[in-house]
């Protein structure tokens, strides 16, 4: 009983350890991803109204990660089929 006791305290102190350690960054590591996101849009946006990206070399690498993603997304977005004629994923 007071091993059990002993246990459940020191899983919550690791909680709020983890907790104090993590709080301060949070808002950063949000800051970061949505720039990042922001970025991935500039990109995938140029070059779907034609104009050129630097980057479209690299990005071509991405296709079959992104590709359950991108089905997830018009799924999401209420399309049936997606929305690129040259761009099937179903």
């Amino acid at each position: 009983m007071r091993i059990r006791a002993i246990k459940g305290w020191l899983a919550k102190a690791g909680q709020f350890a983890n907790e104090y350690y993590n709080a301060p960054y949070r808002a950063a590591v949000a800051r970061a991803k949505r720039e990042q996101e922001d970025l991935f849009m500039l990109y995938v946006y140029s070059e779907m109204m034609g104009i050129p990206n630097p980057a479209s070399y690299y990005t071509l690498e991405l296709q079959p990660l992104l590709l359950e993603q991108f089905h997830e997304w018009h799924l999401r977005m209420g399309m049936e089929h997606s929305p690129f004629d040259e761009f099937r994923c179903c």
